[in-house]
């Protein structure tokens, strides 16, 4: 399964105990993503998928914000990992 391809990135430690961790739920959130853009590549006119993508994109944009803002090193590991953007160097 896709999950389990993810799941597989975080080290061993944060499995079982982090599962609330914003690295955690960037990284399920970035599972659905990718496979909501999937689906919606077939059934375009499922708006209400569309709107659920929006809903878990505009999530997963703030709790970026967040980490960015809290912790930058572990942000710039996060996004380079999962490949979502490009890190800011500044």
């Amino acid at each position: 399964m896709v999950k389990n391809s993810f799941i597989s990135l975080i080290p061993q430690e944060e499995k079982e105990e982090n599962r609330g961790s914003v690295e955690f739920q960037v990284f399920s959130f970035t599972n659905k993503i990718r496979r909501l853009t999937s689906h919606l590549e077939f059934h375009r006119k499922d708006y209400l998928s569309q709107r659920g993508l929006r809903k878990i994109l505009g999530k997963r944009q703030r709790l970026l914000a967040y980490l960015s803002k809290k912790n930058r090193v572990r942000y710039n590991k996060l996004i380079g990992r999962l490949d979502i953007r490009e890190p800011k160097t500044h």
